[in-house]
């Protein structure tokens, strides 16, 4: 390889955020191009995705916001005469344009040579049949397959191999045209659809029950390589790895194992001559160690920014850094700051990965999991033992869970469960061991490690003894008695929280936490430093932990505030809340404030280590929230711009005296309490839907027969519609109204008439004690009933009365003022006839801030962040003339559908969203 850096380099992006294709790619994308620009390259990026932070001013360069496809790259190729692109950083998406233009000839063309891993061995790595014969020349051992090209071919190697079998779609991501089958007919169904995809299909033989491993793997120029992460799927083999519970460092294998696929790992990378980084992965017989390498992603990928965060080791950056031909011995480790990039990070903890997924925003569809991924977002828990990590993860997938418990979650049919993998499975095992099920029963029926079995026993242990002795621990803690302290203890470390305490002990989780400190019986902070302890480091990478008596970290005596982030990736809450919480931190650092993050999100930019002062690794829970809060002593808390889960959270920070910033959480309520915002409306004399609180089904009956079907169900405290309906009936009514019931708890229901044929608009804004000081109206192309997520957005609005706008403006000053507001805030209207009436109002930022920021070229965030911290230059701020109805230009904002990856799902869109991703 020359070692010429290149001064001018195009890098892809990934487009929308996608089943399989999500914010880690933004992650990857936003760490290569700070590698990129710290070795002063020109770069230029191409990604429609406005919601990335890599899309933002101050990163590449210049952006173009353009289909990630062959003719539209090779147009931009032609204007900005690029020396290198960069592949590897965009996913299935950015890989698959490099592949089409390296065979067109267009890269040769306009002399742009492709940096890093080259096309042959990643077209190598892609084609499944060239592989598996790259892999038995270097005497290694790979699945027993065969590369068909046409449905006949498979059924015929399918018949060679023997059923069952698994058929594998090449040049595909996330398990795309993937599955297992046991007959010809379940053959030829999967592989019609595989084929409509993709030009092979690899039919190979059934490893079902093996272990399924992971390595993410670094090398340079200088054939220097290293591996940097080991992982371990808590399921075997024949769930996707993006569907799978995934533990970092591995935990079941021994020694003689770890260093036989390690070794692996490197001989196959060197051979590949890859540049930068990859991920290989193995099937490991339990039984007698066989293995079998299944693939090998010549890219970053999911994995890679799991392991990077697992790790504290940045892959995408030193990517980047050796696609431009520097060395692993010449880089430095960021984290101490004193060593190279070339070591193998070694963990004094344990990390968990737990997917989430959102299937029941769909209607029909299957909750079974297999090869072929459905999740839409994960978490990531850190812990010093797995109990506590993974009790913890189960709490930040925000789905009710209150760590190991089948509470919130009971079974039908435990075998049923165990056996057929869905989202519930862990639950179902909790189910089974509180029922008495030994750890042979349930590793039999799922073919999971019978150690992390047992580790899921001991927390069972733990609560069947505290449920026991329930009687005796509570006198105990009213007399203050240590020996019950040290059953605190001993279920805090195996990751209970207070409220799953509180519930067991059948007391309140003030009463718990009360008594806890009382006894001194806290979390510490421990750091990530990637070596262990072994070398000194100043990492501001923090997690918590009852495993330790003394933190690693001090807290500093700036003025400070924490950002609260948007938690997993999910259907309505995705990377624009990343977006906007990295805006936050960059307009409170620029002010002199130290920044605390946190979040559990490993696919987000917020939460890489370099881009706040302090970055907890942790839980968005109540209980969390307050022990950072009264370690750290912030001047307050910023919830208003990470989604919902953070303004779900603001009634019981106010209760527990923790200090919000912007708008008071009374008015935060009264938007979210459907009735209370309803009142408030009819107060000020604004139109809305006819409606009423749904107290009692007769009466809901009654309104519904009054102003006549269809009527919306709405529940509060939600967000992306969940559990938003459309009744046009009473039968329907009665079923929405109780799952609408059921995720508001005890905030109310409220029904309105259903407005057919109306235009639906919404208003970004940003107001400072109560006065509108920015806003951008945008009308959606769809008339109402389509959720505002899956609609088509267009700013400025194309085809609204004028009079039409002055009222919305009108309407958005009128709730402003009322609700004293500081910060950022949304609201949606229906308009017909010019007649405008109020949906609702979120009052915190929207999922189209980015879009509204980036077409008007005025920074949202930023304005609301002065607003909140009701800084003198709000003054300033007031009195400019934002004009956002008069622009040169007209964005569109059309949503990402991922309906193909969800067998069964019926695509009619609705007043719930279900859309992934936008461009």
């Amino acid at each position: 390889m020359s070692t010429s850096k290149p001064k001018k380099i195009l890098l892809l992006g990934s487009g929308a955020l996608k089943i399989g294709e999500a914010g880690e790619f933004d992650y990857s994308g936003s760490q290569a191009i700070k590698a990129l620009k710290e070795e002063n390259v020109e770069v230029i990026l191409i990604n429609p995705n406005i919601a990335t932070n890599q899309t933002s001013k101050g990163l590449a360069d210049r952006v173009y916001f353009l289909p990630v496809t062959p003719y539209f790259v090779e147009e931009v190729i032609k204007k900005e005469k690029p020396e290198g692109i960069l592949l590897s950083f965009g996913g299935q998406t950015a890989l698959n344009c490099g592949l089409e233009l390296k065979r067109s000839g267009a890269l040769k063309r306009h002399h742009v040579k492709v940096l890093g891993t080259d096309t042959t061995a990643i077209e190598l790595t892609e084609d499944r049949e060239k592989f598996a014969n790259f892999l038995r020349k270097l005497g290694l051992d790979t699945p027993r397959s065969i590369a068909c090209r046409s449905v006949d071919a498979c059924a015929k190697a399918a018949i060679e191999i023997g059923y069952p079998v698994i058929c594998r779609a090449a040049f595909a991501l996330g398990g795309r045209g993937s599955g297992f089958v046991s007959n010809e007919k379940e053959l030829r169904k999967l592989c019609e659809v595989a084929f409509a995809s993709s030009p092979q299909v690899l039919v190979e033989e059934d490893l079902r029950g093996w272990k399924e491993i992971e390595y993410e793997v670094v090398r340079d120029q200088n054939d220097n390589c290293i591996t940097v992460c080991n992982m371990e799927n808590f399921d075997p083999l024949g769930i996707h790895t993006g569907e799978s519970i995934v533990v970092a460092p591995s935990q079941t294998l021994n020694n003689d194992e770890y260093q036989l696929l390690r070794n692996i790992a490197i001989k196959t990378i060197r051979h590949l001559k890859i540049v930068g980084e990859c991920n290989i992965q193995y099937a490991l017989n339990p039984e007698n160690s066989q293995y079998r390498i299944i693939e090998v992603n010549a890219r970053l990928s999911r994995s890679s920014a799991l392991a990077s965060k697992a790790t504290g080791y940045p892959l995408a950056y030193i990517a980047a850094k050796l696609a431009l031909g520097k060395t692993l011995p010449e880089l430095q480790n960021s984290i101490t700051k004193c060593t190279s990039a070339f070591f193998e990070p070694a963990l004094d903890y344990i990390t968990i990965k737990i997917p989430r997924w959102d299937l029941g925003k769909f209607r029909k569809v299957t909750n079974e999991i297999s090869t072929e991924m459905k999740s839409v977002g994960e978490i990531m828990a850190i812990g010093r033992s797995f109990e506590e990590a993974l009790q913890k993860g189960l709490r930040m997938l925000n789905i009710g869970a209150e760590g190991f418990s089948n509470h919130n979650f009971p079974c039908a049919n435990i075998r049923h469960e165990l056996e057929v993998p869905t989202p519930k499975r862990i639950f179902a095992i909790a189910e089974a061991l509180e029922k008495g099920w030994s750890i042979e029963e349930v590793n039999e029926l799922t073919g999971i490690d019978p150690w992390f079995l047992s580790k899921l026993e001991n927390i069972e242990v733990i609560r069947g003894e505290l449920t026991k002795n329930r009687e005796e621990v509570l006198g105990s803690m009213l007399s203050g008695d240590d020996k019950i302290a040290h059953s605190i203890l001993v279920a805090k470390k195996h990751g209970f929280s207070d409220e799953h305490l509180a519930r067991l002990l059948k007391v309140q989780p003030q009463t718990l936490r009360k008594f806890r400190e009382r006894k001194g019986i806290l979390p510490i902070t421990k750091q990530i430093d990637t070596l262990a302890a072994e070398f000194p480091a100043e990492t501001n990478y923090l997690y918590t932990s009852y495993h330790g008596t003394e933190s690693d970290v001090k807290p500093s005596q700036k003025k400070k505030v924490i950002v609260l982030g948007s938690g997993p990736y999910c259907i309505g809450s995705s990377v624009e809340f990343d977006w906007c919480n990295i805006n936050v931190i960059k307009t409170l650092e620029k002010e002199g404030y130290e920044t605390i993050v946190i979040n559990c999100n490993p696919e987000t930019v917020s939460t890489d280590y370099d881009m706040c002062d302090r970055l907890y690794f942790e839980e968005l829970t109540l209980e969390r929230i307050m022990d950072i809060y009264h370690t750290e002593k912030p001047l307050g808390v910023v919830i208003s711009t990470g989604g919902q889960i953070p303004n779900n959270l603001a009634l019981k920070l106010q209760e527990n005296h923790i200090k919000v910033l912007g708008t008071a959480i009374d008015s935060i309520d009264q938007c979210e309490n459907r009735h209370r915002f309803s009142g408030l409306l009819d107060k000020l004399k604004i139109d809305q839907p006819l409606w009423e609180e749904a107290k009692k089904l007769s009466e809901a009956v009654a309104f519904s027969e009054r102003v006549g079907y269809p009527v919306l169900v709405r529940p509060s405290y939600v967000l992306s519609g969940a559990a938003m309906s459309v009744a046009y009936d009473r039968r329907s009514l009665e079923d929405f109204l109780k799952k609408a019931t059921d995720i508001s708890r005890e905030a109310p229901v409220v029904i309105s008439k259903f407005e057919r044929n109306a235009k639906e608009i919404e208003i970004d804004a940003v107001a400072h004690r109560g006065k509108l000081v920015i806003y951008a109206i945008a009308e959606h192309i769809e008339n109402a009933g389509v959720h505002s997520g899956d609609a088509t957005i267009v700013l400025p609005p194309q085809h609204l009365y004028l009079e039409t706008i002055k009222r919305i403006k009108k309407i958005a000053k009128a709730v402003a003022h009322e609700l004293n507001i500081s910060g950022p805030f949304n609201i949606q209207f229906l308009a017909r006839n010019n007649e405008v009436k109020v949906i609702e109002c979120n009052l915190r930022a929207s999922r189209s801030f980015p879009f509204s920021s980036k077409v008007t070229g005025y920074n949202f965030i930023e304005i609301a962040t002065y607003a909140m911290l009701d800084h003198p230059k709000m003054k300033q701020i007031s009195k400019v003339q934002y004009k956002t109805l008069e622009l040169d230009q007209i964005g569109v904002k059309a949503a990402q559908f991922s309906f193909t990856r969800l067998k069964g799902a019926d695509p009619t869109l609705g007043v719930e969203m279900a859309s992934t991703g936008e461009v």
